[in-house]
């Protein structure tokens, strides 16, 4: 597991330096998207769309606020454009960052992990982790892309890898989009609760799930 964890901290620290990039020069700021979302909406709705797929698929290489972006997909495209939206960017990262890191990712995880029977473990760690890894991902920026790319580091089966990163991403951007559908700027609180509600049930999961780990690692030995 610390083989893996170690790989881990690494990647989302490479995807925390180019958010963190991006908010020093000013670029990608929540305002500066509301503001191309509302010139878009004044000329076209499709370059709305268009500018929701774009900003989530590059997610993949520059961290930007998923959740947000979708909460004001929904709130300028309504609920069900805006969740078509959400899902294509979101698949597209997903999948191309599997299939970039399925190719190239061997040569990443060896310039991160010199020694074989690490890189071994960390594999075998995801594998046996990886669906659950990945379905709870959206407790927290950067996790997603990161999970998406050990997966193909892994060589984790496509089906299985789209299995899991589906059941995750619908339900997230659903809830998502319905949100920002409803909500306004004099009465943002479903976006706000949305926003809560799904963070705590995913925060919830992953400490669950931690402990069955835990226990499954460590079981207690007889008094």
């Amino acid at each position: 597991m610390l083989a893996l964890l170690k790989v881990m901290l690494i990647m989302a620290t490479c995807f925390a330096l180019t958010f963190l990039f991006i908010k020093s020069t000013g670029i990608l700021s929540i305002e500066q998207i509301k503001h191309w979302l509302i010139i878009a909406k004044s000329s076209h709705q499709g370059y709305v769309f268009s500018i929701v797929v774009a900003l989530l698929f590059a997610d993949l290489f520059i961290a930007v606020p998923t959740l947000t972006i979708i909460l004001l997909a929904g709130y300028f495209l309504g609920f069900h454009v805006a969740l078509i939206a959400s899902l294509m960017g979101m698949t597209l990262a997903g999948f191309v960052g599997y299939w970039l890191s399925s190719r190239y990712g061997e040569f990443v995880l060896q310039t991160i992990i010199k020694d074989k029977t690490e890189r071994d473990k960390a594999s075998s760690t995801f594998k046996q982790h990886g669906f659950i890894f990945i379905l709870l991902s959206r407790a927290m920026p950067i996790l997603p892309e990161v999970s998406a790319c050990l997966a193909g580091i892994a060589q984790m089966p496509f089906h299985r890898f789209f299995l899991a990163w589906v059941l995750s991403t619908a339900p997230y951007a659903t809830i998502a989009s319905y949100a920002g559908s409803v909500s306004s700027i004099s009465n943002p609180k479903p976006a706000i609760i949305a926003a809560l509600g799904i963070s705590g049930v995913l925060w919830c999961s992953w400490f669950f799930y931690h402990r069955y780990i835990s226990k499954q690692q460590w079981p207690k030995q007889p008094l």
